[in-house]
């Protein structure tokens, strides 16, 4: 299969074909023969620098928050990927936006652990079962899950603690590059925030996006919510569609693809079989803003369909 000619080089925004070829392969395999690789791993990399070139639409914003939306049967869905890094400034953009949506008739949920950090006293905001979902399906895949089942008081204390030497390793150096950003510039710092990704990120860590950009723009929207879009824009560049990624996050750590991806999918179901109104509004971190409108275009195109769901305690 031709590859669409001059479309694949550093400088150029890849055509549509091409495009469209990475966005319909299910598998790895479908993938390489689409891509004419020799291997997955071309394939995987080839398509994640094509993918990340591509023109991305800007988010919209509603009360003061980008979200994308998705209409899947009437249902008015909105995603907004935020930081969940538990500062002031996040947290009263979240509660005011809350507020205004229930205000306005909106059902709202979050990923699991936002709302005991944000949104405690929202009576009405639902916290969904991702995560207890997730850690039931390492259970159930004989892997192991980072903790047992803990009390929700001592959930997000939980969450807090679940990185690991080398993430912390890469994380204070990528503080200390970003530190120095003010002193040497962006130039700088991006340069070497690139060569530092090289060695601290790891094969899976490339399908869920933990590299030096992610980390600034973090940093940078949960010191000031008005950089959320540029946050939420990273991740819709960086990271391919679902199957693609879940499957190559197969291939390196199964465990940390059931904790991750897989949680946007059960997000998902769980927002579409829990909503009965007009609009639902969710919070999740912005990484997995893409995968949850991945699975609600599906549900849109008819690809998915809501059937039976079983709610964790």
């Amino acid at each position: 299969m031709a590859l669409d000619t001059g479309a694949d080089s550093e400088a150029d925004t890849p055509g549509p074909r091409l495009l469209a070829r990475i966005r319909e392969a299910s598998t790895l395999d479908e993938l390489a023969t689409s891509l004419n690789a020799d291997s997955h791993d071309e394939a995987y990399f080839r398509a994640k620098r094509l993918w990340s070139r591509r023109t991305v639409p800007t988010a919209g914003m509603r009360d003061g928050l980008p979200g994308a939306r998705v209409t899947v049967d009437g249902v008015d869905v909105v995603v907004h990927g935020i930081t969940h890094a538990n500062t002031e400034t996040e947290q009263a953009v979240v509660r005011g936006h809350t507020t205004a949506a229930e205000n306005d008739g909106a059902s709202v949920y979050c990923e699991q652990g936002i709302r005991s950090m944000y949104l405690e006293d929202f009576d009405s905001v639902c916290a969904m079962d991702d995560y207890r979902w997730a850690m039931d399906r390492c259970a159930h895949h004989d892997l192991d899950a980072p903790v047992a089942d803990v009390p929700r008081s001592e959930f997000q204390g939980l969450l807090d603690s679940l990185g690991s030497v080398s993430d912390e390793l890469r994380e204070a150096t990528f503080s200390l590059i970003e530190s120095g950003s003010a002193i040497y510039g962006e130039q700088f710092s991006t340069a070497l925030g690139d060569v530092a990704s090289d060695f601290l990120t790891s094969e899976a860590d490339l399908a869920t996006g933990e590299d030096f950009e992610a980390f600034r723009r973090t940093r940078r929207a949960a010191a000031d919510p008005a950089n959320l879009d540029a946050l939420q824009d990273y991740y819709r560049r960086v990271l391919l569609p679902q199957p693609l990624e879940r499957e190559w996050l197969r291939r390196h750590d199964r465990e940390l693809e059931l904790l991750t991806h897989a949680r946007n999918e059960r997000m998902t179901d769980y927002v579409l079989h829990e909503a009965d109104g007009p609009r639902a509004e969710v919070f999740v971190g912005a990484a997995h803003q893409p995968g949850l409108v991945y699975y609600l275009e599906q549900y849109r195109d008819g690809h998915r369909a809501v059937g039976d769901f079983e709610y964790l305690g």
